[in-house]
């Protein structure tokens, strides 16, 4: 951790690692929801495994190019900025979109130290967002799974509806898909979650209580075994 700031050839061996997993499971479909290995490895890695993949920025970008905006700002990682995936997915239907994109490499960070309301840390925040005001954005994406996370503090700075979280439209494309290809699960019994980390099991489940409750402590596993 972070991500962001990995190189591309440390991301594909990561994501690599934890299809080869996902594959020892023999799982139906996997949701990349991280916006940095989406950006930088899905392309050369998509069609290596048995499984579906569904990879954020290429799933949601559809939706995004068909808003009536005309100016689209992205916030996301270093990684997922220098990639360039959002605006070259975005203008394969919608060439006459501006976007613009920045990278916030503290903002993850921030997040996970749940520091947002640190003077210091607001200041990166504003700072950030000033830059990306500047453009006269339409709408601004939320370009990692952390950043929603700061709404709080972005939202005192710019109106709140501003800002997109693709997370959202990315659940509701996901969900239509499966449904579409006919692998949506059909009863409705309660269905179970079993959390897998390659270390840190106890700061993974104290930092994961940020997004959701995480019951059980979750499993180590070793993904160069």
């Amino acid at each position: 951790m972070p991500y962001g700031e990995k190189t591309e050839e440390q991301l594909i061996e990561f994501a690599d690692k934890i299809f080869r997993f996902f594959e020892l499971k023999k799982v139906k479909a996997v949701v990349m929801a991280c916006n940095t290995t989406s950006a930088v490895t899905y392309e050369k890695l998509k069609n290596n495994y048995d499984f579906k993949i569904y990879p954020i920025i290429q799933s949601v970008s559809g939706i995004l190019a068909r808003m009536p905006v005309n100016k689209l700002g992205i916030f996301a990682t270093p990684a997922t900025i220098k990639s360039g995936v959002y605006s070259q997915e975005i203008h394969k239907i919608n060439k006459n979109m501006q976007v613009f994109g920045l990278d916030c490499p503290q903002w993850v960070k921030i997040v996970e130290s749940r520091g947002e309301n640190k003077p210091e840390n607001i200041d990166i925040i504003k700072s950030n967002l000033s830059l990306m005001l500047a453009n006269k954005p339409d709408k601004i994406v939320l370009g990692c799974t952390h950043y929603p996370f700061l709404l709080p503090v972005l939202d005192k700075i710019a109106p709140k509806e501003l800002f997109i979280d693709p997370a959202d439209y990315f659940a509701e494309f996901i969900k239509n898909d499966l449904i579409k290809n006919d692998l949506i699960k059909e009863d409705l019994t309660p269905a179970s979650e079993i959390f897998y980390v390659s270390s840190s099991p106890e700061n993974f489940k104290k930092a994961g209580s940020i997004f959701y409750q995480i019951n059980d402590l979750p499993r180590l596993v070793d993904l160069d075994a």
